[in-house]
């Protein structure tokens, strides 16, 4: 979203605007002794992945439990800034935080399949749920419990919603037929909410959202997922990659060639 005046802190409307119910005091209390039960049943961790949502949800998890633990889930492909970002919150925030590496590495993975060269067909795809998420996963819980904290919401795709309303439940809570269970704090929360939570409680975005915005990139594909996944690469993400890490984009072309077409 670009400004719509010289000087005018959209930032700061967000954070002068009066919380809705679901986000208000008193809703914010309820989430807090939820997600104290939560600790409280199953351990566990806060899913962080540096983009806004994982953020909110940090920050209510610190609210209760200061030194909740943190798992950051590495693919090796994320924003550069991210990692930076990661850092400084770390040791701003100092943060009970744990990297667990994907492994093989994701653009290792990319690579390895042949998928990505001149040859093969445009609507060809590679499957990474269980290297990107049941393994790193399985690894976070053995260490740290089988509970988790995540900021997924409801109305980020179709999916999302029926993951939550599955059942007939829609109290924000996934259980999974490993045992493990989520509890999303925000799982009904808008876009505009989860901004106006940070404005209004001046947490620190990573600066990629900033980069975003400057290249032009409409809000709604402002999401911070791995640079190549293999998904949703008709959408613009890789001209968005090109134009605002060039020198990047170029060194990932030389491994996978066939991101210049997808440009």
């Amino acid at each position: 979203m670009v400004n719509a005046e010289p000087g005018l802190d959209l930032s700061l409307l967000r954070g002068l605007r009066s919380p809705r119910a679901k986000t208000g005091p008193a809703a914010l209390t309820d989430i807090a002794a939820r997600i104290e039960a939560h600790l409280a049943a199953h351990d566990g961790y806060v899913a962080f992945s540096g983009g806004k949502d994982s953020l909110v949800v940090l920050d209510l998890a610190r609210r209760v439990e200061p030194d909740v633990p943190v798992v950051f889930f590495d693919s090796g492909l994320d924003y550069p800034e991210t990692y930076g970002y990661l850092t400084e919150l770390a040791q701003t925030w100092r943060l009970d935080l744990h990297r667990i590496p994907t492994d093989p590495p994701l653009l290792q993975v990319l690579a390895d399949s042949g998928l990505w060269e001149h040859t093969v067909p445009a609507g060809a795809a590679v499957d990474l749920h269980e290297i990107l998420i049941t393994e790193p996963a399985r690894r976070a819980h053995e260490l740290l419990g089988a509970g988790e904290l995540w900021g997924v919401r409801a109305d980020e795709s179709g999916a999302r919603r029926m993951l939550y309303t599955r059942g007939g439940r829609r109290d924000g809570v996934i259980t999974r037929a490993d045992g493990t269970t989520a509890y999303g704090p925000i799982w009904n929360w808008t876009t505009e909410d989860v901004w106006a939570h940070i404005a209004r409680h001046q947490l620190p975005v990573n600066p990629v959202y900033a980069k975003l915005r400057e290249l032009g990139v409409p809000d709604q594909q402002h999401r911070l997922s791995h640079l190549i996944d293999g998904s949703h690469l008709d959408r613009g993400r890789l001209t968005w990659l090109r134009r605002g890490w060039p020198t990047l984009f170029e060194q990932l072309a030389d491994t996978l060639p066939r991101i210049r077409q997808l440009t």
